[in-house]
């Protein structure tokens, strides 16, 4: 399963606009939105890169103004950290890895008025893509990317929620353009007045649901703590293995 969801990834990556090819690598770059998590490399299979590899590709980020950063699974291409480490950079963090079949899915408990639906106008997808940048420490609204993935998820035939309390929206997410039946969990976020009730349990097990709905037979995702982990092992996600997130600080090299 593991393989599947780093072939995932790399196909989504090879199939935006704007990818390039640095040496074993492919970088998914992002030219409206700055943001690390929107624009990282991908090793090929079993990737052994020089020190030659990894210059070029440190050169092609910073060309770009961009963070230089990777995000793969270590099974994937075992050779790629130490080389990564010998040339200055530092793990951000071995992710744990979580996936959910449609055997699998428990439904949550359910969270009295909470309403959740697809964005269709453009006041919902903005309302939607605020609750995401305010609920990761963004300031401000919302990026013109945050607006621009929940889009695209809708178009190609995957998912983006909207949840309401009342009037007030409280919580939103995707899940991302499937590949072979294979979609990821990404940006759930609940509003702060909104923790603590139920809403990121009800949220997910919803987005879930609607993916298997439309065709997939595996949704993934990559928990941003042990709290947020729980929270999806109580609807049926299982670990499946674990994601590198390595970075090159500006200042080094």
């Amino acid at each position: 399963m593991d393989t599947d969801v780093q072939n995932y990834a790399r196909t989504l990556t090879l199939r935006s606009p704007d990818h390039y090819r640095v040496g074993p690598f492919t970088v998914r770059h992002n030219p409206g939105w700055e943001l690390k998590y929107a624009n990282y490399a991908i090793p090929d299979q079993g990737a052994e890169p020089t020190a030659g590899d990894i210059d070029d590709l440190v050169a092609a980020f910073r060309e770009r103004n961009r963070l230089p950063r990777l995000e793969y699974l270590p099974s994937w291409a075992p050779a790629v950290e130490p080389a990564l480490l010998a040339a200055g950079f530092t793990v951000e963090n071995h992710a744990p890895v979580l996936a959910c079949t449609p055997a699998g899915l428990l439904p949550p408990k359910p969270v009295d008025g909470l309403r959740m639906a697809e964005p269709v106008t453009d006041a919902e997808f903005t309302a939607a893509a605020a609750v995401q940048h305010t609920g990761f420490g963004g300031e401000g609204g919302p990026d013109e990317g945050e607006i621009a993935w929940l889009r695209a998820a809708v178009a190609g035939n995957g998912v983006a929620a909207l949840a309401l309390l009342g009037d007030e929206p409280a919580g939103a997410g995707g899940c991302s353009v499937p590949v072979d039946g294979i979609s990821e969990l990404a940006g759930l976020a609940v509003s702060d007045a909104f923790r603590r009730r139920g809403i990121g349990a009800a949220l997910s097990a919803w987005l879930t649901t609607t993916a298997f709905e439309r065709g997939c037979s595996t949704v993934w995702l990559e928990p941003g703590s042990p709290e947020v982990e729980r929270i999806y092992a109580g609807i049926g996600y299982r670990r499946i293995g674990e994601k590198t997130n390595i970075s090159l600080a500006a200042e080094a090299r």
